[in-house]
């Protein structure tokens, strides 16, 4: 995990052929951004959100939809970190649930955490 200015970035890693990436330890932080690899096949995030590191549950928003972040290749994207506020172990989706999207490569989605203010 690489720190930078109180912010710390882990690569949340897809496989080849998959969309959910693996579990990423946010240690009590919180994800403020996400860095989008150079290579991506085309899809939109979604999240999977555990307290245990065992059960995983699709991340919803407030109003009760899945939360969804428009992403593209090489984009840095700024996220409100109170959709993540409680949040302990998250996965990244390529895709929706009901759509996931299968990467042709494996990909390295960097996830950019800080401490709660």
């Amino acid at each position: 995990m690489a720190q930078v200015e109180n912010r710390n970035v882990q690569d949340a890693t897809i496989a080849n052929g998959a969309s959910l990436s693996d579990a990423i330890n946010l240690r009590g932080e919180v994800l403020v951004g996400i860095e989008m690899p150079a290579a991506w096949t085309a899809a939109n995030l979604t999240f999977q959100a555990s307290m245990d590191n065992a059960t995983y549950l699709n991340v919803y928003s407030a109003a009760g939809a899945e939360l969804v972040v428009t992403a593209a290749a090489s984009q840095f994207i700024w996220v409100d970190p109170s959709n993540f506020a409680g949040c302990r172990w998250i996965k990244v989706r390529s895709g929706t649930s009901g759509t996931p999207v299968n990467q042709g490569a494996e990909r390295l989605v960097g996830l950019v955490s800080r401490g709660i203010a």
